[in-house]
């Protein structure tokens, strides 16, 4: 019998679905994928790309689209496509797909603003509902967030946020607070970015009895829409609602104020979703299909996304000032320049380097010419991913206000009330997308940038997507998981292999970890790692180790300090990689010291060619 129902999805066609063409409209590039059932599993066939066309002189994001899946049909020699757009269902000749999918985030994605009560609670909670429905958070506004109400009414006028979230009080609670926030808005009268003549959407997500007051207030100037309380009572957080309807605004009011999305919404039965959105549901998925812990990162141009998903808890969080091109100056900003030369094993003038980064953000589009560069670029990479988890731990964290009764075993939890609930320990699995991380010239590199920035302890496996695949991934799960995950799996992903990184701390030189193991091919190791060292174990992508790692004294590898761990981990093209250099994990002090660490963790892991890395030690004897 076909499969003409798939559980766990939310979309149900009523039909088989065995050829998929899904596609991704990015700010420059619309990509698109052909996904087809081989046999009993989905694999992908191809993918085609094309310049992405909102922009003058075409004004119409579906001829980028046909330009990307006749690329998709020349490598086929297929049709796919007709004057009506992407052919759906297939016709009985062949031609077409059973269905066709998209995701977007052209035009500059879903800008919002959020407002709240508190700044660390009310508001906060309209930051993460935001943030997981794939928006970017322009700001944030609150009673007690510092500023005067001609100063928030001022920036509210001078953002033009394609909608509002506004949320605040526990329901029955009191309503002044929230009024007051409604009330700015009303006198703000913000415009829509994409537009003219259209009203402003708004979300109310607070409390129910002020439901009939901010309706009073807002619904004659903007497009009011009214959902369950984001915080109906203190202990409580419920997101789902507020992201439905930021997805339904986004679809009404944005996607159909944006160069022909129009035309593109009606190509497809399932709603388009942004970029980043639809990312999150395919860490998700990913996390509930394999039964782990899941971060993952996309390091853009602009931008660096970062995804987790522990046990129930989804956050995405949206660093818009750090990338690696366009805002490569505000990571370098932000972070300073010290911290940028601590990755580099060589002497470099800090004029020079300053110089260098600025050349790569008004030629946002060059690569690395030479292994100066390269290691360069690679710094500046650790420093915007390492600040971009600080910023998402920040936000993971457990529901702010909320009061507690602590019995004494409590004393000995890592998560409360305003604590993150990111756990490196419990982290299954790493996953990196993003230029720098996908097209770093040797895998091991982006297992190394990865180590660094993220510094997981335990046993954790680490992955990078390989095209960038994800999003049309993430919104083919809400139809069809299976074949979603299926292909996330074996295409989408490229196992860089597993890491054992013990945490603790200790002197140099001494004894840190040993792990034995057997491989699926019959090989056995038997490596002792001291602290402060790393070592590389070849296990090729497709097999297998059964290893026992034996931490020494105060080092815990996941199963409680001195502890011995037994698990069955996989391989990958950087194979197993033990980072004995402790957690937390902090660069030697002395200039001269830490250089010749980096170049001896760099020949451990064969992340640089071998005569190259000769060069830079004869420089630093100089």
């Amino acid at each position: 019998m076909p499969e003409t129902s798939v559980p766990g999805a939310k979309y149900e066609l009523g039909r088989e679905i065995s050829t998929i063409v899904a596609t991704d409209c990015g700010s420059t590039t619309t990509k698109a994928i052909l996904i087809e059932k081989i046999g009993d599993e989905y694999r992908l066939i191809v993918r085609g790309e094309a310049p992405t066309t909102v922009e003058a002189p075409f004004e119409d994001v579906t001829a980028g689209v046909r330009n990307a899946v006749s690329e998709v049909e020349e490598l086929t020699g297929r049709t796919f496509l007709d004057e009506g757009g992407v052919i759906t269902p297939k016709k009985p000749d062949g031609s077409g797909a059973d269905i066709y999918l998209s995701t977007s985030s052209a035009g500059g994605g879903l800008q919002m603003m959020v407002a709240g009560v508190v700044k660390t609670m009310t508001a906060e909670s309209a930051q993460r509902a935001a943030l997981g429905a794939g928006a970017i958070v322009m700001d944030v506004i609150s009673v007690d967030d510092g500023r005067k109400a001609h100063e928030k009414i001022q920036r509210i006028r001078h953002l033009r946020p394609d909608m509002i979230l506004l949320s605040g009080g526990i329901d029955g609670g009191t309503i002044t607070h929230v009024v007051e926030i409604a009330e700015l808005i009303a006198a703000a009268e913000p415009k829509p970015r994409l537009g003219i003549g259209f009203k402003l959407p708004i979300i109310y997500a607070g409390n129910k009895d002020a439901r009939q007051y901010c309706n009073d207030i807002l619904n004659q100037k903007m497009d009011l829409r009214v959902v369950d309380n984001l915080r109906p009572v203190l202990e409580k957080e419920i997101l789902g609602p507020a992201r439905e309807e930021i997805h339904n605004l986004f679809m009404e009011h944005v996607m159909a104020q944006a160069p022909g999305y129009n035309k593109l919404m009606k190509w497809t039965e399932i709603p388009i979703m942004p970029t980043p959105g639809a990312v999150g549901i395919c860490m998700q998925t990913t996390a509930r299909t394999f039964d782990i812990s899941v971060i993952g990162v996309d390091i853009g141009g602009a931008t660096t996304d970062v995804f987790s998903v522990f046990g129930e808890m989804f956050n995405r969080t949206v660093s818009a000032n750090l990338g690696m091109s366009y805002s490569i100056c505000n990571v370098l900003l932000e972070t300073g320049v010290a911290n940028i030369m601590r990755w580099i094993p060589f002497d470099i003038d800090e004029a020079d380097l300053r110089n260098r980064i600025r050349n790569k953000m008004i030629r946002p589009t060059t690569i690395p010419q030479t292994l100066d560069e390269l290691v360069i670029e690679q710094a500046i990479s650790r420093e915007a991913l390492r600040l971009a988890f600080i910023h998402h731990k920040s936000l993971a964290v457990g529901l702010r206000g909320v009061q507690r009764q602590r019995s004494i075993g409590d004393a000995f939890e890592q998560t409360g009330s305003g604590e993150t609930y990111i756990n490196m320990m419990e982290l299954g699995m790493l996953v990196g997308s993003g230029g720098v991380l996908s097209h770093a010239p040797r895998r091991v590199q982006s297992a190394l940038m990865m180590l660094d920035a993220f510094q997981p302890e335990g046993i954790t496996r680490l992955t990078v997507d390989s095209i960038f695949m994800m999003p049309q991934l993430g919104v083919l799960s809400e139809v069809h998981p299976r074949a979603s995950m299926e292909v996330f799996d074996k295409d989408c992903l490229v196992r860089l292999g597993t890491a054992i990184a013990p945490a603790g701390t200790g002197k140099v030189g001494e004894e840190c970890v040993r792990v034995e193991g057997k491989t699926s091919d019959g090989r056995t190791f038997n490596e002792s790692v001291k602290f402060g060292d790393m070592k590389r174990i070849p296990l090729d992508e497709g097999q297998t180790a059964a290893i026992e790692a034996h931490p020494h004294r105060g080092f815990n590898c996941g199963n409680g300090p001195s502890r011995t761990v037994k698990a069955k981990i996989e391989g990958g093209v950087a194979g197993i990689l033990i980072d004995a250099r402790g957690r937390p994990f902090y660069l030697p002090e002395d200039k001269q010291v830490r250089a010749k660490s980096l170049l001896k963790w760099f020949e451990a892991l064969d992340v640089y060619p071998m005569q190259l890395l000769e060069g830079y030690r004869s420089r630093g004897r100089e």
